[in-house]
């Protein structure tokens, strides 16, 4: 298998980097190829090669997003699930990203291409969680039985509901207690052993 064009390489990079820049600038509605041609110097030709469709760049783009937010896990787990549910917490209230995932949610209700991408980024976006979690239980710090996927909804569900659905806004202190709750229902270890943080 060849190895890319590093100059294909250097122009999808290029045009994410903008691409990023102006998903928070301007939220979804700003992410479209003109915007991003104009913004990075990257000809239209070139990002309708790279994404053909608008939601290959939208996709592309918000799995960047949530890539680079995803921090590296360190073994410690209370201390790695908050590092990854406080990067949920500053994307939803960051107001290009929540308007973006709103956006998101009600055009994959119609649209099947947004569909496949909202799918896409709920994996993407939980794999940080998932990947903390599975090596937990390897460890023997989680229970061998865990429901990894009921666990990510656990986690992750009331961060979701309080800010998309209720609207309302919430700090760490919500989400740590959300952790902890999750913590001292499954933890094989007291919580306050799994770290400080």
């Amino acid at each position: 298998m060849r190895p890319p064009d590093p100059r294909t390489v250097r122009s999808r990079d290029a045009a994410l980097a903008s691409a990023r820049e102006l998903l928070v600038e301007q939220g979804l509605a700003g992410l479209t190829h003109g915007s991003v041609a104009a913004r990075s110097g990257i000809s239209r030709a070139t990002l309708y090669r790279l994404w053909p469709e608008p939601t290959d760049l939208v996709r592309a783009t918000l799995t960047r997003h949530i890539t680079l937010a995803q921090p590296q896990p360190t073994g410690d787990l209370r201390a790695d699930l908050l590092t990854a549910l406080t990067a949920t917490h500053a994307m939803l209230h960051e107001p290009a990203t929540e308007q973006g995932m709103r956006v998101m949610i009600e055009r994959a209700a119609v649209d099947p291409k947004f569909a496949e991408v909202k799918q896409a980024l709920y994996r993407s976006g939980t794999q940080a969680v998932r990947t903390i979690l599975t090596e937990a239980v390897t460890r023997g710090e989680l229970p061998a039985e865990l429901d990894v996927d009921l666990a990510l909804d656990q986690l992750h569900g009331p961060l979701f509901f309080r800010r998309l659905v209720a609207n309302r806004t919430f700090d760490l202190d919500y989400v740590r207690a959300v952790l902890d709750d999750f913590l001292r229902g499954h933890a094989s270890k007291p919580a306050h052993q799994q770290g400080t943080s």
